[in-house]
């Protein structure tokens, strides 16, 4: 069973007034780092940050690479010199696998890794620097191969969450019934968000140390599909317009995750199901629309 913890948190940002346990720290700076780490002692550290779009990663593949290895390496430094015995949890990616030949699905751990992205390749570094820190230094590192996310709260950089804001504001009138997609082709292994935050505490109590796992939902959903489901829950018709300029350079065509290592080890399952996900995410997104943009009172 998972365990009541105290958490502290770590932004780039001001903490809201009165939230002692958040810690101002950017990853990149291993002052602030140690500052932070200093300050928390914490037991164990859910390391989630990092440049997360694969778009934003074709634009800006330097600076995604930079922060998402270098401030890891600044993380796992700075808990190595002052001897936290923490377990560590890494948010790694499924990208890192690239594109799977058909008959290596479903994907586990020992596949190798195929990057196809710049975001990839920083996730595969991480995952090896993970290890690397695990096998010379004696750290219990766990690294979480997780598998596309979906959920209330999550960016519209993202294929279905920007469906969800672009359906919010057509059923507003604030847009033409028109909603731009990219590839609607693609399969790919939807878990809920909060099922993936589940996770992440079953790998703190309960997994192997210094272990890699792969964590999905071992179902490929195509997106085409999804989309179609989501749109059955907007308020008025809309049309589907692909966007050449929202297509990938290079797209993972299938994957789908075996995740019977993670599961056997802490008796994780998903308890979400993808239709409860895509409507909150539209709800959410509903729900953010109308607080950007609220009606105009009566007069």
């Amino acid at each position: 069973a998972v365990h009541p913890h105290e958490v502290h948190g770590l932004t780039r940002g001001s903490a809201p007034p009165g939230y002692e346990q958040i810690h101002h720290a950017d990853l990149l700076s291993a002052p602030a780092v140690r500052s932070a780490l200093e300050a928390a002692r914490p037991d164990a550290v859910i390391h989630l940050a990092a440049q997360s779009a694969v778009p934003q990663s074709w634009q800006d593949p330097t600076g995604t690479l930079v922060n998402n290895i270098a401030g890891q390496a600044n993380l796992f430094e700075t808990i190595r010199q002052l001897g936290l015995p923490a377990r560590i949890v890494v948010a790694i990616s499924a990208e890192v696998y690239g594109n799977v030949p058909p008959a290596h699905l479903p994907v586990r751990e020992e596949e190798a890794f195929r990057p196809l992205n710049p975001y990839a390749v920083s996730k595969a570094a991480q995952d090896l620097l993970a290890f690397q820190y695990a096998t010379a230094f004696g750290m219990d590192i766990i690294r979480l191969r997780t598998f596309n996310h979906l959920g209330p709260g999550q960016s519209d950089r993202f294929a279905l969450p920007s469906f969800a804001h672009q359906i919010a504001e057509i059923e507003l009138g604030r847009r033409e019934p028109v909603l731009s997609t990219g590839d609607l082709t693609t399969e790919r292994d939807y878990t809920d968000v909060r099922d993936i935050a589940h996770a992440y505490l079953c790998a703190i109590e309960a997994a192997t140390p210094s272990a890699a796992y792969n964590v999905g939902s071992g179902v490929a959903y195509r997106i085409a599909d999804l989309l179609e489901q989501m749109c059955a829950l907007a308020r008025t018709p809309i049309a589907i317009r692909p966007d050449p300029r929202r297509f990938r350079p290079a797209d993972i065509p299938r994957i789908v995750s075996d995740s019977s290592r993670f599961r056997n080890a802490t008796g994780w399952e998903p308890r979400i199901t993808i239709a409860q996900s895509l409507a909150d995410v539209l709800e959410d997104w509903r729900y953010r629309v109308r607080i950007e943009h609220p009606p105009a009172l009566l007069s």
